[in-house]
């Protein structure tokens, strides 16, 4: 349904720009054949037509181009967030009935205590998906309004704190979530908007890493007094094409051997403007799919080697 979508604005885009083009190389040779006869009597109002007409033909491509252009980016922009209404509607809809059924059943039935937990430990489940969909959605609009409070943040406790976080909801080996600090690192920025993206970062990796978890968050230095924050993992990888895209608000990634319920497509979106907002950068590397992936984030900040530290 999508490709077909787009491609009507592009058939007419194209369509308007070959006739426009046809219309103007027909008239540029009517003229070149006829500007032997007319050149003598050609006044000042003539060759002021043919300016016009040149311009006004260039005017036309040039606008039908900008309108194509304008109406795909529309038509992508419509697409996403319509992906992205349809993932809240699940991500909200789908634990709530299931809440819903669980609460019912534990009020309706009298159940042994080993059910009762398999049944609380459903919902806990749920009510945290609930959150982290609520959460990705306010800060997606927190990091819209670029507010952030700077302090000194100490880089190595704030990803261990996200990695321990990571592990322990995931049920995850020492191993499987790795933390390399060659130092002692600090970046100044909000500690919160921080924590956000990192943990963003983090759960995408787990959550695109397939049936084999293994996640390697590692900090380095960088030229110009910059620390570079690399979250790698060995999951599905990413086509070349995807490489940019996938920082674009209500993007998401095919579902593919993906651990977990699917997201909303603002993780990354958010990771990007946490970090712009830092005066960072943000950019994605993989070798291609089933390749496994690498974002690596670029940020202001020291790193005192001679403090080793790794995780």
């Amino acid at each position: 349904m999508a490709p077909r979508r787009v491609s009507l604005p592009i058939g007419l885009t194209v369509g308007l720009v070959t006739l426009a083009l046809a219309l103007t190389a027909g008239w540029q040779v009517l003229v070149a054949r006829e500007f032997a006869a007319w050149a003598e009597g050609f006044a000042a109002v003539h060759w002021l037509l043919v300016i016009l007409g040149s311009t006004f033909f260039v005017t036309i491509i040039t606008v039908a181009i900008l309108q194509g252009v304008w109406l795909v980016r529309e038509i992508r922009t419509n697409q996403r967030q319509q992906n992205f209404l349809d993932a809240v509607s699940h991500e909200l809809h789908t634990p709530l009935a299931s809440l819903r059924l669980y609460v019912d059943t534990l009020q309706g039935k009298s159940l042994d205590p080993g059910q009762r937990d398999e049944f609380l430990e459903v919902m806990s489940d749920d009510i945290h998906r609930l959150q982290r969909t609520i959460n990705q959605i306010l800060s997606a609009a927190s990091t819209d309004e670029r507010k952030n409070r700077r302090t000194q943040v100490d880089l190595r406790r704030l990803l261990g704190e996200c990695v321990e976080d990571a592990r322990e909801h995931h049920s995850l080996d020492e191993d499987e979530v790795r933390l390399e600090v060659p130092g002692a690192a600090r970046v100044r920025g909000d500690l919160e908007q921080l924590r956000v993206a990192f943990r963003n970062l983090i759960e995408n990796a787990i959550h695109y890493t397939g049936g084999n978890t293994r996640v390697d968050v590692r900090v380095r230095p960088a030229s110009g007094r910059k620390l570079e924050i690399e979250v790698e993992d060995q999951g599905i990888g990413l086509p070349e094409s995807a490489l940019a895209r996938v920082f674009q608000r209500f993007q998401r990634l095919s579902q593919e051997a993906v651990r977990g319920p699917s997201g909303l497509g603002l993780g990354l979106y958010i990771v990007r403007n946490v970090v712009r907002s830092h005066g960072g950068s943000v950019r994605a590397e993989s070798d291609g799919e089933g390749k496994g992936s690498r974002f690596i984030v670029t940020l202001p900040g020291q790193l005192d080697e001679s403090i080793h530290t790794a995780r």
